[in-house]
């Protein structure tokens, strides 16, 4: 059995004209993306686990450790009490106090409940040093976010909630923050309940996911086997659609500046990477940045071409589009084509096809996976 911690929910709430129905028992390792589309109930059940919600209805439990439940013993267990970490969409630093101090503050708060975090770690892993005797106001966004989930870490919480901390930042500071909190889970022992609406994050940062969509879940399981059902187009968004693939660095051409990627037996190219040979990488591939041919091209630009069968094709009668699955080489890709193509083409469940991508639509679409960390912390 898995001494990974446990949370259960059983949730109902409503509130004004937005109703909340969960339930759904879910092993936390790493990190588990709440995703859907604004209103789809993310924020509102991320604050039902932080406490936040007291007139919701059902049962949360973390552990086997009763935090809420409304029948028969109606039971509340405040906020302070469940030893959780919480990263708002905005940092809420303390504006009278330096960043030295908004950790001093949090740490004199922390329950002790959670893994033994030291206070210099988690100086030292967000790069914090240079900022600590600077006020909160004189800091960038992305600053202000590494501060933010730093004191959050500080508490010592025995789970990190973190409700769209990368929003408000622009593409570069996201970029510079994604990598910290993919390590959190590894190098502090607290799992993370990340909420967002942006597939690209949960590519780069998530293990597992749950879907939601007006209010109810829709889907949950693994990143990678979640993003490929073709059955969640409205939930998850038809234009970012795609997969996540596992694939290992083979080897770097630094005079063309591009990157050889191992995905089973076949070759990938993206825009190099800066990872050494054998590195473990995740790799997304968006639907709409896949063509499909039924014969090997030549003479192509595209230096991606994978052979692989559909798996499954379901086409969109209200566009002009249709989505296959494919099962290729190292995993499964998806294509968003026209259904004149489908037709065109003949395109069956079952037939051999190529797809091709290419090399520049995976610039930025690549991560390290992160191995678990060495020592304590």
């Amino acid at each position: 059995m898995s001494d990974d911690p446990v949370l259960f929910m059983d949730v109902r709430i409503a509130i004004e004209a937005f109703e909340l129905t969960v339930e759904h028992e879910l092993p936390l390792t790493g990190v588990t993306a709440l995703f859907g589309h604004s209103g789809s109930g993310k924020t509102t059940l991320l604050r039902v686990f932080a406490g936040l919600e007291r007139g919701a209805k059902g049962r949360v439990a973390f552990n086997g450790e009763v935090w809420q439940k409304t029948s028969p013993d109606p039971f509340f267990l405040p906020p302070e009490q469940r030893a959780v970490g919480y990263v708002f969409q905005d940092a809420r630093l303390f504006p009278h106090l330096t960043v030295a101090g908004n950790l001093a503050f949090a740490e004199q708060r922390a329950s002790g409940r959670g893994h033994p975090i030291k206070r210099d770690a988690v100086v030292a892993r967000f790069g914090l040093e240079p900022l600590l005797a600077r006020n909160p106001t004189t800091l960038s966004g992305g600053e202000r976010q590494r501060v933010a989930i730093a004191r959050a870490l500080v508490t010592r919480p025995r789970l990190l909630l973190m409700d769209e901390p990368l929003s408000a930042l622009d593409a570069r500071r996201r970029a510079e923050i994604l990598p910290y909190i993919a390590r959190l889970p590894a190098e502090f022992g607290v799992p993370v309940i990340y909420v967002t609406h942006a597939v690209d994050e949960v590519a780069y940062l998530a293990d597992s996911m749950i879907v939601l969509s007006e209010g109810r879940k829709v889907a949950d399981g693994p990143v990678a086997e979640t993003l490929a059902r073709l059955d969640l187009g409205p939930a998850t968004g038809r234009f970012e659609a795609g997969v996540v693939l596992e694939a290992s660095v083979a080897r770097h051409d630094k005079a063309f500046r591009l990157t050889e990627l191992a995905l089973g037996h076949a070759a990938l190219f993206v825009p190099l990477i800066d990872a050494p040979a054998g590195t473990a990488v995740r790799l997304r591939v968006r639907a709409r940045d896949v063509a499909l041919a039924i014969r090997r091209p030549e003479e192509i630009s595209s230096r991606n071409i994978l052979e692989g069968r559909i798996l499954e094709i379901v086409e969109e009668p209200e566009t002009a589009f249709a989505e296959t699955l494919l099962d290729v080489d190292g995993g499964r890709i998806r294509a968003r084509v026209t259904r004149q193509a489908v037709s065109d083409l003949q395109l069956t469940v079952g037939a051999k096809v190529f797809a091709v991508i290419k090399s520049i639509s995976l610039a930025g679409g690549v991560s390290t996976l992160v191995a678990a960390a060495d020592g304590d912390v």
